[in-house]
């Protein structure tokens, strides 16, 4: 291989904008333009794989970097995964325990190097979702989460009360039963799920029926702050974010379900 022309190859390919410097035997690290959301650029480089092929990879940087604002494991699940996994079908790229490859098939390093970019690129759309997407992915997260830690048999998603609400007007994210009082566990993405579950909340003791509640936020700080003093005041305990916090609503929900 002349890394010459491969540098070349490259310059035609993808862009101008390349430097491959060489970091050992059979191994180059390739310098580009393309950047995370945050300015940092993509971690790229091309080495001979255990299959003695050559490869471009990126030794795992991409999850890695994702992971300073998301919760690895949520890739792995719901609306985040399904973009990721387009995106490795779409430009042929392997995700090798977290670390993506795409290999060189007949010489065609620059193709190569096109559709790692673009796989790589397109994998960062996580950060990039519309707010309803971003929406979707909370719920699916928080009803993932509770799933995970209590019990199938002691909770409820979407609960309503039959009796006072048959049209289900005044809903639960999810109920947390076998206790004296119920849990239940409002999923806070934005101003209007706060105002609605502040009036639930009014509602539910309108009604008299007894409860505790809990709230996790996606993001408190997003929350209005006079939406938020009014829901403060009739929730009794929240958490500012779900991803921030899962060990401490684990403890907590431990604690009430066990208490």
């Amino acid at each position: 291989m002349d890394i010459l022309s491969v540098e070349k190859e490259f310059k035609k390919k993808v862009c101008d904008k390349i430097r491959i410097i060489s970091e050992g035997k059979e191994r180059f690290r390739i310098f580009t333009p393309f950047m995370f959301e945050d300015g940092d650029h993509l971690a790229i480089l091309m080495k001979i794989s255990q299959k003695g092929k050559w490869v471009i990879s990126d030794e795992g940087y991409t999850y890695m970097h994702l992971s300073y604002d998301l919760d690895v494991k949520d890739l792995e699940k719901g609306t985040r995964q399904k973009i990721i996994n387009s995106a490795l079908l779409t430009f042929g790229i392997k995700d090798e325990e977290g670390e993506l490859i795409a290999e060189v098939e007949n010489e065609s390093y620059g193709d190569a190097l096109y559709s790692f970019i673009q796989g790589a690129l397109r994998i960062t759309d996580v950060n990039f979702l519309t707010r309803e997407r971003i929406r979707s992915t909370f719920y699916e997260d928080f009803n993932s989460f509770i799933a995970e830690k209590v019990p199938e048999g002691r909770r409820v998603f979407s609960y309503y009360d039959s009796q006072h609400d048959p049209e289900a007007k005044y809903v639960v994210d999810c109920k947390v039963n076998g206790m004296k009082r119920p849990l239940f566990v409002f999923a806070i993405p934005g101003d209007d799920k706060c105002r609605d579950a502040t009036i639930s909340c009014l509602q539910f003791e309108k009604w008299g029926i007894p409860f505790r509640s809990l709230a996790i936020y996606e993001d408190q700080e997003a929350i209005h702050r006079k939406v938020l003093a009014r829901f403060s005041d009739v929730c009794e305990k929240q958490f500012s974010s779900l991803y921030l916090n899962k060990d401490r609503i684990e403890k907590y929900l431990g604690e009430i379900t066990h208490g």
